[in-house]
């Protein structure tokens, strides 16, 4: 089993030591995770920032230059076919199709010097998510499996559910609108990134399914039904108050089955004691089919972030974050096969992905301020990769993670700011080069979590959360 914050080995490496021997005075085992996070605070002076995240993920990769990072300089057949616009921010020009993120960019920070050499739609989001590098090779595989890397959510649902000591009514971790790879083709294809990995399977989010029309529909290029819209849990069907009662009726005739079932391994048994008591607690949770219930919102609220998929998802993380969870993970997905991959043209880059990103994450970000949680609610948008200079016939760009943006934004974050630069065609990062292990430790910080931290890995070898530097000069 993993162990983490109140477990053998778990202790930060600058966790001094004083805190070492407070706690070995107290005896680990039984440390309670708040002291644990006590003492390791005051040993290296790590405070939150944020309450709770929300990471925007752009699956198949935005490119640089129809984006935040666009090169109006650059040979012609480089510079692509949008045009540039002005915004709040000093210096930065952005695509003409992000005119309400233009108009907001004094909310947010523009990260222009995203890099890694993990040149793979799975194995980049893996890395973007969790912090680490894949171990499965470029090429190797399409979809998640144990031995990947706990996502950032993960991490903080498993320190949640220690606190907590039993079954909460609200994740700690989601991923809305449905887990990356489900409305892909047939949806066979898991992608990596998003769960618990070798931590288990009972700190994977809790994932939300919204169904689309057929195999040729996009929900995220259109407006959506109220019905369409009404998200169920993932693998749980959607219970009425009677089925309730016949749930808690159930789990009380399972607690008379514990003798017999303690027979298996008790590792084991204990892994689904926690997944049973997490489902149950979800599954009867008032507060859980609340924020997931989207018709509570005003409709000017909701129109605002737009009728789309994509902006509802964007809603209904706001709601969750408001009603308490600390990590939400919204994925705007490749439906048809390309969407933000966009190897052939930019038709539908300019007609749908960044008129529908626009109007939400403009708008969650002054849903955010106006109601006074962009203060303690960190927004990171970003894709896995960039796109090559040289563009296809149609204008259409090939893979290239060596360089990309990112937008990141509330907790403190300087708005109207940029950090980091490319070079003049816009391949490579010529200031501050920021890698994933650099993103994942400057959320860790953010929510006060050294990401010096040290897990424990199933073979018992110590590794840190993150080998990554916070970026602290984005923060004001």
């Amino acid at each position: 089993m993993l162990e983490i914050l109140g477990q053998p080995g778990s202790l930060s490496r600058r966790a001094g030591r004083r805190a070492m021997l407070q706690a070995g005075g107290a005896g680990l085992f039984g440390m309670s995770l708040g002291k644990v996070l006590a003492a390791e605070a005051a040993a290296t002076g790590v405070k939150p920032r944020a309450k709770s995240v929300i990471f925007l993920f752009l699956f198949g990769g935005p490119s640089q230059y129809e984006t935040f990072d666009m090169k109006p300089e650059a040979p012609a057949d480089i510079r692509g076919p949008m045009s540039p616009i002005g915004c709040r921010t000093p210096g930065l020009r952005i695509c003409e199709h992000l005119p309400k993120l233009a108009e907001v960019s004094d909310r947010y920070c523009v990260i222009r010097s995203m890099t890694h050499d993990f040149n793979d739609h799975s194995g980049g989001g893996h890395y973007v998510q969790t912090g680490h590098r894949w171990q499965v090779p470029v090429g190797g595989g399409f979809s998640a499996t144990p031995q990947d890397w706990p996502s950032i959510g993960s991490v903080v649902e498993h320190l949640e559910q220690r606190r907590a000591k039993g079954a909460r009514d609200l994740p700690a971790y989601a991923v809305v609108p449905n887990r990356l790879g489900r409305l892909q083709e047939n949806g066979q294809y898991v992608r990596p990134g998003e769960y618990g990995g070798w931590l288990g399977t009972s700190v994977n989010p809790l994932t939300t399914k919204v169904d689309r029309r057929g195999l040729t529909d996009n929900p995220y290029w259109r407006d959506c039904s109220d019905a369409e819209l009404r998200c169920r849990i993932e693998g749980l069907d959607p219970v009425t108050d009677d089925d309730i009662a016949r749930i808690h009726r159930r789990a009380s005739l399972l607690e008379s089955f514990d003798a017999t079932r303690r027979i298996v391994d008790d590792t084991r048994a204990l892994e689904l004691d926690r997944i049973r008591e997490r489902a149950l607690g979800l599954v009867t949770s008032p507060r859980t089919r609340v924020a997931l219930d989207l018709e509570r919102e005003a409709a000017a609220v909701r129109e605002s972030y737009g009728r789309h998929l994509f902006g509802q998802a964007c809603l209904m993380a706001r709601r969750l974050v408001e009603a308490g969870t600390r990590f939400v993970t919204v994925h705007y997905d490749c439906c048809d096969g390309y969407s933000w991959d966009s190897h052939v043209h930019s038709n539908d880059v300019r007609q749908w992905l960044l008129p529908t990103f626009d109007q939400a994450l403009s708008a969650l970000l002054l849903d955010l301020e106006r109601s006074g949680l962009l203060n303690e609610t960190l927004v990171v948008a970003l894709g896995e990769m960039g796109r090559t200079a040289k563009p296809t016939k149609e204008w259409g760009r090939n893979h290239w993670s060596t360089l990309f943006p990112a937008v990141i934004a509330g907790a403190g974050v300087r708005g109207g700011s940029t950090w980091g630069a490319s070079d003049r065609n816009g391949e490579f990062p010529t200031e501050h080069p920021t890698s994933p292990e650099d993103l994942a430790a400057t959320i860790y910080a953010a929510l006060g979590i050294d990401p010096e931290t040290i897990l424990t890995m199933p073979d018992g070898r110590p590794v840190p959360l993150s080998s990554g530097k916070p970026i602290e000069e984005i923060f004001g």
